[in-house]
Formats: structure tokens, C-alpha cells, sequence
């Protein structure tokens, strides 16, 4: 016999069955209505945003290739998966990109584009890999190799400057 369906429970009973369960309820965060408009000069600009990975894309991603590149990049760890994404054109001399600790280019276009859009001490800071384009890992084996062991340097390195 099925159990009785009930009609309503009450926001006690709900936040006695989750802790009886170790569960910590989240709460949405409400969005402030009265935000403030900055003029347009005062704008920040994409570069003064810090990240702590960037991943440089080609524009002519195909849907299979931009769904393995974010499970491969998922499977790195939170820093890989919340990386920030930009598409490069190719042969675009230089492109907004925001600063950050490592870059992961996904194609020789997108690192020259990465190099002259840098300035040069970020560029000496920041960990530059280099891997196939993402038309490639469908079905080359090695350059998905090559991926993995991109992601697991960048992995290793970003957890070690977080300490």
C-alpha cells in the first residue's frame, strides 16, 4: 500500500526532517532592487576582473566540442570548471581578456592573440598552456591526452598558489 500523500508541510517540520538528516537548507540570495548605475566611464573594464583560469576558445566551436572541453574541464576541479571562457576570431589581433592566474589556449590563433593582448608582466606571471583546438580531441586520442595532462598541470598549479 502506498503511504498517504500529504498536503502541506510546514517550514518546521521540513527544517526538523533535513538536520535529523545532517542536510543544510540553502538559501536563495535575493537580488538588491535599488542597485546603482555606474556611468560609463566608470565602468569596469573585463581586463581589471581577476580570474583564476581563462580558457581561450576558437569562434568555429562545434556543440560536441565545447560539451567535452566543459566535462574535461569540470572534471579538474572547481577553479577549471568555473574558468571563464572567451572566443577568439582567427587572425583577431587582440581581444579583452580578463587577468588571471593561468590560461589554457585551445589553439595556436587564440595563443598569439593571448600574447599580444597581455601586457608583459601578467604574462610572465600567469601559466600559459597550450592544447589542440577542440576540433581535434574528438577523435585524436593523444590530443586528449595532451588535454588531461594540460588540465591536471593547470590543476596542480592553481591549488598550490591558492594555498
Amino acid at each position: 500500500m502506498s503511504a498517504p500523500a500529504v498536503a502541506s508541510v510546514t517550514a518546521a517540520h521540513r527544517a526538523r526532517v533535513l538536520h535529523a538528516l545532517g542536510l543544510t537548507p540553502w538559501q536563495c540570495r535575493q537580488v538588491a532592487t535599488d542597485s546603482v548605475e555606474l556611468p560609463v566611464d566608470e565602468q569596469p573594464s573585463p581586463t581589471a576582473t581577476h580570474a583564476d583560469c581563462v580558457v581561450l576558445l576558437p569562434v568555429a566551436c562545434g556543440a560536441r566540442e565545447l560539451d567535452l572541453l566543459g566535462r574535461a574541464l569540470t572534471s579538474g576541479g572547481a577553479p577549471l570548471a568555473r574558468a571563464a571562457r572567451v572566443q577568439v576570431q582567427a587572425g583577431q589581433e587582440e581581444i579583452a581578456v580578463p587577468q588571471a592566474r593561468a590560461y589554457l589556449a585551445c589553439g595556436e590563433a587564440q595563443a598569439h592573440a593571448l600574447g599580444r593582448s597581455l601586457p608583459m608582466q601578467v604574462t610572465a606571471q600567469a601559466q600559459i598552456v597550450l592544447v589542440d583546438e577542440p576540433a581535434r580531441l574528438l577523435g585524436d586520442a593523444a590530443a586528449k591526452r595532451r588535454l588531461w595532462i594540460a588540465l591536471r598541470t593547470l590543476r596542480r598549479s592553481l591549488a598550490a598558489a591558492g594555498r
